[in-house]
């Protein structure tokens, strides 16, 4: 592994999509709710959700803001995401 090389949460993929499909969400739904649609395409959200992408710091910063939680619950694998989506934050933005 070279030096730049970061490790990928193993898990990141499959709570991207645990939280779209708790807002009952589909992908082109989840860009616009996110406020991303300057950013990226809906083909992106597909490759999040596929782990063939990794979306970048702050998508991921409003990923966890639409589903109620802090970031490190999304990349740490060690975490599962609250039953309830979006859950209540523990702070304010």
């Amino acid at each position: 592994m070279g030096q730049n090389a970061r490790l990928r949460p193993e898990r990141l993929a499959e709570k991207l999509v645990q939280i779209r499909i708790a807002l009952g969400l589909s992908q082109t739904e989840m860009l616009y709710r996110l406020g991303v649609e300057d950013l990226i395409s809906y083909k992106q959200i597909s490759k999040y959700e596929t782990g063939k992408g990794e979306p970048m710091l702050i998508i991921l910063l409003r990923y966890a803001r639409v589903a109620g939680v802090s970031m490190d619950v999304l990349v740490d694998d060690a975490l599962d995401l609250p039953a309830k989506i979006p859950s209540k934050p523990k702070h304010k933005h």
